[in-house]
């Protein structure tokens, strides 16, 4: 399972890196996205890319690879608790940032990073706070945590869309890369739950066969 799960990130990071940074770059109004450009994006994108790579490895080896070890609980339960805040509140920015847009226009896009991050980091210490709670009366934090991120996804998707057709039909300058960063966020998000939701089920049918020779 840990040579799956090496190679499905490598695969995850490879289709971010190759489809996803370009897609963003041509939603924004860039047009063809030159070496140049890659080059002068780098410390927004890279460090995108490397949160949501690190997502896509801590869900796999989180509930497949190491599920074999007596881990504490409580351990457990910070670890997927962080995890989803991180990823819920990437979201819920991207949401935000997206209506903003589509209601504000060029005034909605910052003219530095460091306010989205301050707002992002204060979503992801309220959303562990609230998973930490609630994982801590259920059992299956894995699958409770694959499944909400894959209907925010589809939920930010739905809004972030009509919100980069309004700004593009506007025909606003700066606009266009909120609302591209929106959706491509809600695809990298939504493909990063296929990965670990398909090998826990197959991690899941492997383990019934024993029990089934049994009876």
């Amino acid at each position: 399972m840990r040579r799956w799960g090496i190679l499905i990130t490598l695969i995850y990071a490879v289709i971010l890196a190759g489809l996803l940074v370009p897609a963003l770059y041509r939603l924004a109004g860039l047009g063809k996205v030159s070496p140049e450009a890659l080059l002068e994006g780098i410390p927004f994108w890279l460090p995108y890319l490397a949160l949501l790579v690190a997502g896509q490895a801590s869900l796999l080896f989180l509930s497949v690879d190491t599920s074999w070890r007596r881990l504490r609980p409580r351990l457990r339960i910070v670890y997927s608790a962080t995890l989803a805040g991180m990823l819920t509140a990437l979201l819920m920015v991207a949401l935000a940032w997206s209506l903003a847009a589509a209601l504000l226009g060029d005034d909605a896009v910052p003219d530095n990073g460091y306010s989205v991050l301050l707002i992002w980091g204060g979503l992801w210490f309220t959303w562990a706070a609230v998973f930490y709670v609630y994982y801590q009366k259920q059992d299956t934090a894995f699958a409770t945590t694959v499944s909400w991120l894959l209907k925010g996804s589809v939920l930010e998707l739905l809004i972030a869309v009509p919100c980069h057709i309004i700004v593009r039909s506007r025909g606003d300058c700066s606009a266009p890369a909120a609302t591209g960063f929106g959706i491509v966020t809600g695809l990298a998000i939504m493909l990063l739950c296929f990965g670990p939701g398909v090998l826990a089920l197959y991690k899941r049918r492997l383990q019934r066969y024993p029990h089934q020779s049994k009876t």
